[in-house]
């Protein structure tokens, strides 16, 4: 089952109120029926290849105004070959689509009235009903964050974007050939949007793919970081040795101050200690505090009286 079904099952089975119902099921009839007039009374066809999306639309159209609908399986004949589930209700259509804000003495709307999306309960319940209908979304396992609705019309996907902002989320709208794709491509919009809608299991199960993967990131940066520290301390040292070792073999050592002396002996003797680590050993073996800055100055010294013995 992909993470995309998973959601529209999780919406389909929740319970909603009267006011909410009406809000799903006016999204999943404006994106997926069409009018059937005949004998001078208006009917609706729903059609989808969701079945998840046709069952809660039979659900609601029965829940809501008790009609009788008749249903029809046909499998597509391109190659993918999937079921069409088509929904038909003969009689009174009208006096359905005007309860849920999609007909008024202007004809058919491009979008629900205010009514029906007043509420923000009814507002989550209708983008729960867009979903059903045309949405989808990549599989928290793929690092690449991506929830869409696929619409036809410009006007109603600018609506989709307006409702959707209600909930301060900022969704984009792409050119897909014919088609206009409302998105959210952040984690966090999509995992509020996953919550909003009540696909709470799947929001839970996207959160622990992300946090997971966020962690393997922290952590593989950390360590990365601490692996180039770790290259860089051995690379300072063995530079440091090495101008040490010319201090030494020219018999310039002997002619070095006390100070001086103590800090070649101790790097000598710990060729891969840090900074840190040379200071911290440095006063253990002399009983005299140094300070990095204290240390890298001394160092400096002597590096450069190795440069003017090379020269």
């Amino acid at each position: 089952m992909s993470y995309t079904t998973e959601i529209k099952q999780e919406i389909a089975a929740r319970d909603l109120e009267k006011h909410c119902q009406k809000a799903q099921l006016s999204a999943l009839i404006q994106l997926t029926s069409s009018l059937k007039i005949a004998r001078g009374s208006f009917g609706i066809v729903i059609r989808s290849e969701s079945v998840t999306a046709a069952r809660r639309a039979m659900f609601l159209l029965k829940e809501l105004y008790k009609v009788d609908t008749k249903l029809e399986i046909a499998r597509k004949t391109n190659l993918k070959k999937n079921n069409v589930y088509t929904i038909e209700v003969e009689k009174e259509g009208k006096e359905i689509l005007e309860d849920l804000g999609l007909y008024s003495s202007r004809g058919l709307e491009i979008h629900p009235g205010h009514d029906i999306v007043a509420k923000n309960c009814c507002a989550s319940s209708y983008l729960g009903g867009a979903f059903l209908a045309y949405g989808s979304c990549n599989d928290p396992q793929n690092p690449s964050y991506h929830l869409e609705i696929a619409l036809n019309e410009l006007d109603y996907a600018n609506y989709i974007v307006k409702l959707i902002s209600r909930f301060d989320m900022q969704a984009k709208i792409a050119k897909r050939r014919s088609r206009y794709v409302v998105y959210l491509k952040k984690a966090d919009y999509v995992s509020n949007f996953l919550a909003l809608i009540g696909a709470h299991d799947a929001m839970m199960r996207f959160e622990d793919e992300r946090i997971g993967r966020d962690l393997k990131n922290s952590l593989s940066r950390i360590d990365n970081c601490e692996i180039a520290n770790e290259v860089k301390t051995i690379r300072a040292a063995q530079k440091q040795i090495e101008y040490l070792q010319t201090v030494i073999d020219s018999g310039a050592y002997d002619k070095l101050n006390e100070r001086l002396k103590n800090v070649v002996d101790i790097r000598m003797k710990y060729q891969d200690h840090s900074l840190s680590e040379l200071c911290e050993a440095y006063q253990k073996a002399y009983g005299d505090a140094i300070s990095k800055s204290g240390m890298k100055h001394r160092l400096n010294k002597l590096e450069a009286i190795a440069k003017s013995l090379e020269e």
